[in-house]
């Protein structure tokens, strides 16, 4: 009894910490959404001015989500070797030398020299949401998640208002590149303050606490030969000339790369692509696909949109009653999440009217919320914490081809009608709920999924 009193007074201490530092975290999440936002909705006006023709910036605009769809894996896994700290800093810093240096740019070259940096690092919050799971129990992961993913969307949302203010001025694009590095750069002083020392010592007793009944027994020794080799390689690290220390950084990284790619995780990712992509096909041809149906002007689309972001970001925070009446059962909340957005969309492709799109829409932003949260912390229940950055590296480069192919098969989709993009959706959503189905059994168990060692 004495020992019990004793454990639970130091978990309160432990998870007061926790609590402090998941809050520093939603707001760089919040300064970091709020940053980019101020800045992107102006990309395609400011390269237009620099005399780019359309190809032109359709390519240097491609360049971002090609360099994000090979660097989202490799960052994420070295996130897991070098640690959250330094990887997390080291991607704010040079996202906001891209920013920086898109302040300064006068021609197309100095343009697409800037979106180099931020293509490759900018993966602020794939890291922070690993760093989240490092800290909190599987239990709790879903709200912190959602609530982070909440706070995140208001400086989505805030973002360009602030931007299209500033963008009035003389000069106003490149003072809004300046204050978006000027926001990375101070989201960098607040990492660095963060109370890392705190966070080391949550993230222990989670560990302790967690690896005992999370996984199978092959999983565990394969979670521990994985910790042994790296307490190894950060000994050699910081006694080994740097060029020997990038050497077994570089063997880190594709061993737990090759790992992933050796799991039999193929199918959570397989159902990740498909519902980025029915999503994505819905907002492919949104408002066109409204002017052509319904005669709306493009003002009232705009407004649609934001009010769809802002219940999105509402969604959030309506995790844990939700997850409270699922008993806490991931697989069943996502299985249902995706069922109601198949549904949403077909209702939005075969509506009569404009308050049916409303409709559709306003419960479309909260279950696509709700089904990205769940389908994140799948990831991470059937993967294991060991290497939650390259999980969510993996889900972000998932997330990257779905962006490349969207486009083509909503220009494949709109040759047959304006309703084609959002029916192919329909269709892909029901490839993957079927597929959730069939691995029914999998997903429950939580420890089935091996990631393998050779």
């Amino acid at each position: 009894m004495e020992d019990e009193g004793r454990g639970a007074a130091r978990s309160l201490p432990a998870a007061a910490a926790s609590g402090r530092f998941v809050r520093c975290l939603y707001a760089v999440g919040f300064l970091d959404l709020f940053g980019v936002s101020m800045v992107v909705p102006l990309l395609n006006l400011h390269i237009k001015s620099l005399g780019a023709s359309p190809t032109v910036a359709g390519i240097i605009s491609s360049l971002y989500g090609v360099m994000q769809l090979f660097s989202s894996t490799f960052v994420g896994c070295w996130s897991d070797i070098v640690g959250r700290r330094y990887s997390l800093l080291a991607c704010i810093l040079l996202s906001a030398l891209g920013y920086f240096l898109l302040g300064t740019s006068t021609t197309v070259f100095l343009f697409a020299i800037s979106r180099v940096p931020v293509g490759i690092f900018k993966h602020t919050l794939s890291i922070s949401k690993a760093l989240l799971s490092d800290l909190v129990s599987e239990q709790e992961r879903p709200l912190v998640i959602g609530r982070f993913n909440a706070a995140s969307s208001v400086g989505f949302i805030l973002g360009p208002v602030v931007g299209g203010y500033f963008t009035e001025l003389e000069g106003g694009f490149y003072q809004t590149s300046f204050i978006c590095a000027s926001i990375f750069i101070l989201n960098a002083g607040l990492v660095w303050m963060l109370p890392w020392s705190e966070e080391n010592a949550c993230s222990s007793e989670h560990e302790q606490g967690t690896n005992s009944n999370k996984v199978t027994d092959d999983f565990s020794a394969k979670a521990n030969h994985d910790l042994q080799f790296k307490s190894v390689a950060i000994e050699s690290m910081a006694s080994d000339s740097p060029l020997q220390s990038s050497w077994i950084q570089t063997a880190m990284l594709l061993k737990r790369i090759k790992g992933i790619a050796c799991s039999n995780l193929w199918d959570i990712f397989l159902v990740r692509l498909l519902m980025s992509v029915a999503v994505l096909l819905y907002y492919s041809n949104f408002g066109l696909a409204l002017e052509e149906r319904f005669g709306v002007k493009p003002k009232f689309t705009g407004y649609l949109i934001s009010y769809s972001s802002t219940l999105g970001a509402l969604a959030g925070c309506l995790l844990e009653p939700i997850t409270r009446l699922y008993q806490h059962n991931t697989y069943t909340i996502l299985l249902h999440s995706s069922i109601l957005t198949c549904t949403l969309i077909l209702l939005y492709s075969s509506a009569l009217n404009v308050w049916t799109v409303i409709l559709s829409s306003t419960f479309l932003a909260f279950s696509t919320t709700v089904g990205r949260t769940c389908i994140t912390d799948l990831e991470l229940s059937l993967g294991g914490n060991q290497a939650s950055g390259t999980l969510l590296g993996v889900g972000q480069s998932v997330t990257s081809v779905g962006r490349v192919v969207a486009p083509l098969l909503s220009g494949i989709a709109q040759e047959f009608s304006p309703c084609g993009p959002p029916s192919l959706g329909v269709g892909l959503a029901l490839v993957a709920i079927l597929i959730m189905n069939m691995n029914k059994p999998k997903y429950c168990g939580n420890g089935n999924v091996k990631l393998k060692t050779q």
